[in-house]
């Protein structure tokens, strides 16, 4: 019997964009099982999410289709709590940035101390990729830019259906 490495990508993913998507790629050549992590919890995150949990994984899970040995879930509390549930020996993270790498670095050591049998990757994104946010995303799109390219054409067309409804209330 072997024992499968698993690692698990956690973010917010509010909502996934290519940069996820191209970190989700790599990574899943990384493990025999990726599990993309959405953070559910909204006491985490500097604004309230766009979208909700269930929004965010119907979206991943799309985008991800095609990648057999990734699996999309919602989560909530510590992701190292969350990566020994799931048995994962790995977190993997993205950088886009030098601007990352200090919050990310602090992270690390945070789950370091957390859990010191849980290793941290940290995988950069592709260049073309390296300025995309979900924040900046959403932002361009509130504001009626073009997101296309930057996501999955059902993210564009789900914030499109998203900012609409907001701003017919």
């Amino acid at each position: 019997m072997s024992v499968k490495h698993i690692g698990l990508y956690p973010g917010a993913f509010d909502p996934i964009t290519n940069g996820h998507i191209d970190v989700a790629q790599r990574a899943a050549r990384l493990f025999d099982l990726l599990i993309v992590g959405i953070y559910a919890g909204a006491d985490r995150l500097d604004k309230p999410p766009l979208f909700s949990p269930e929004e965010r994984r119907a979206m991943a899970e799309k985008a991800l289709a095609g990648l057999p040995n990734v699996r999309v879930d919602i989560f909530s509390g510590l992701t190292v709590d969350y990566a020994r549930a799931v048995g994962a020996q790995t977190i993997v993270r993205g950088l886009r940035a030098v601007s990352d790498f200090e919050y990310e670095f602090k992270l690390a050591h945070m789950n370091r101390h957390l859990a010191p049998e849980i290793d941290v990757v940290c995988l950069m994104t592709s260049s073309q990729n390296s300025f995309i946010s979900s924040s900046l995303i959403k932002e361009v799109a509130r504001l009626g830019g073009d997101v296309s390219g930057l996501v999955p054409e059902h993210v564009v067309e789900a914030l499109a259906r998203k900012f609409e409804t907001l701003f017919a209330e």
